[in-house]
Order: C-alpha cells, then sequence, then structure tokens
C-alpha cells in the first residue's frame, strides 16, 4: 500500500509543471518520513504489548503474595539506603565535630574561609578517625561473621548495634536521658541494656549539641576579647567611623595561626570523645 502511494506521487510530480514539483518533493519526502517513523512505533507497540502479557502471565504463574512481598523489600531496603547518610550522621561524632568547626570559622570573623566542602570533609575524616575503634569492632564482631556464614542477618544486626550504643551511652548525659525516657513514658532502666535504642538516639544527638555549644563558646572567648580590644582603642582614637571588624579581622588571624588552632580544636575535638 505504501509503495503503490510512493509510485502515484512519483507519476504526479512527472506530470506537474515545473513550479509546482518543489512542493511536490516536498510531500513526498514528508510522506517517506512519516512511515519511517511509524514502522518503528508499531514494533515497539507490539514488543511492548508482549512484555505485558509475558509480566501478566508470570505473575498469575508465581503467585502475588510472593511479588508483594518482595516489593515490599525492595522499598524497605531502598528506604533505609536513603535514609543511611542522615542516620550515621546522627549516631556518630559528626555533629559536635561540624558545629565546632563551624563555631570556630565564625569566631575568626571569616564566614566563607574554610569553603563549606573544605569544612565538611575535615568533619568526615574526622568522624571516620574518631569512629575508627567502633566500626573495627563491628565489623570484627557482625559483618566477618556474617559473611562467613556463622551468624544469621538478624544477629548480625543486633552485634552491628552494640558498639554504636556502646559509644553513643558514653557520650549522653544522664540528665537528657531521664528526659527522654520519661517523654517516652518508659519505666526506669536497671543497665544500659534497658534503655531502648529510639529512645538512646535523640538523647544522644541532644547532648552532642550541648557539648558542641559549650565548646564552640570556649573557642569564641579569646576572639570576641580582641574584638572588644580593638573596638576600645579605636574609640579612644576618634575612629568612630572605622568598622571595628576591619581591623580586629588581621589580628584574630594573626593570634589563631601562632597558637597553631587548628591543632588546638582538633585535639580537643578528639580528646573529648576518649
Amino acid at each position: 500500500m505504501l509503495s503503490d502511494r510512493v509510485h502515484e506521487n512519483s507519476r504526479i510530480m512527472a506530470s506537474a509543471p515545473r513550479g509546482a514539483r518543489p512542493r511536490r518533493r516536498a510531500a513526498l519526502f514528508a510522506l517517506l518520513a512519516s512511515a519511517i517513523l511509524w514502522l518503528p512505533s508499531c514494533t515497539a507497540d507490539a514488543q511492548l504489548g508482549d512484555a505485558q502479557l509475558r509480566i501478566d502471565s508470570g505473575g498469575a504463574a508465581t503467585g502475588s503474595a510472593g511479588t508483594v512481598n518482595s516489593g515490599l523489600e525492595l522499598f524497605v531496603l531502598l528506604t533505609f539506603l536513603a535514609l543511611l547518610p542522615t542516620l550515621l550522621m546522627m549516631v556518630t561524632s559528626f555533629t559536635r565535630v561540624i558545629i565546632v568547626l563551624s563555631f570556630a570559622r565564625n569566631a575568626i570573623g571569616v564566614p566563607q574561609l574554610p569553603p563549606n566542602q573544605v569544612l565538611l570533609g575535615l568533619a568526615l575524616f574526622l568522624t571516620i578517625f574518631i569512629m575508627a575503634p567502633v566500626w573495627q569492632e563491628v565489623n570484627r564482631t557482625a559483618l566477618q561473621p556474617y559473611l562467613a556464614g556463622e551468624i544469621a542477618q538478624a544477629e548480625a544486626m543486633d552485634r552491628a548495634v552494640r558498639p554504636l550504643r556502646e559509644f553513643m551511652l558514653r557520650q549522653t548525659r544522664e540528665r537528657d536521658l531521664a528526659l527522654f525516657m520519661q517523654l517516652g513514658q518508659q519505666p526506669r532502666p536497671r543497665t544500659p541494656d534497658d534503655v531502648p535504642t529510639w529512645v538512646l538516639v535523640p538523647s544522644f544527638i541532644v547532648s552532642e549539641l550541648k557539648t558542641a555549644f559549650q565548646m564552640g563558646f570556649v573557642i569564641f572567648i579569646p576572639f570576641l576579647i580582641i574584638d572588644m580590644i580593638v573596638s576600645s582603642a579605636l574609640m579612644s582614637m576618634g575612629m568612630i567611623m572605622l568598622p571595628p571588624v576591619i581591623v580586629s579581622l588581621p589580628f584574630k588571624v594573626l593570634l589563631f595561626v601562632m597558637v597553631d588552632g587548628w591543632d588546638l580544636i582538633v585535639r580537643s575535638l578528639v580528646m573529648s570523645f576518649q
């Protein structure tokens, strides 16, 4: 049918006048292009229909219950993987480290230096360094036995959580833990194992925030003293229009470099977890 139309259009173009031939050629080209585009779409529709039929027949053969369970397990796994970075940041030393480093940057008076990428990278590697004993314990007691087939998945998960719980319990204040136990209407725990994980995690996060703000306050004090001294000196000299921040910034940077500020901050952060 398509070839008959092409031959018919060719005869019409041959009998048409010279001025109408370009228009006939354009019409013939459009007809050929539409035919080329139409044929693959028909083939794809046929293949899609066959694929849908195969899927439907396969689902009927295997049973809908198994398909639903597999899909639910896949959904839970993908959700867990999406939330895994956030969960790891909340149950590790990352919260305290990044807040203290941000306090140090703001105390110096240069909000853009170091850049956010550098600050996050430093916080991430400090977290890996601080949490290295915990990861080694998880690898030794949970991961390697599970890979060797010595324990089941449920027992491996239980063993992997234990080192993290011990770490969080060491860094959590009793007052914060008692607050969330009361809010959760939980009985008074007799042993650390009696503390539910869903109560321990928010208690640990609140304790980390409090500790980080205390360390940030200590970092701010020397730089605040420099700002006050520079501001008083400018006032006594009558330089009211000169912003004290411009004058105090070089002195704060000089003080930070002379006392090896990064070394002190990193040392304090690492020692605060030991």
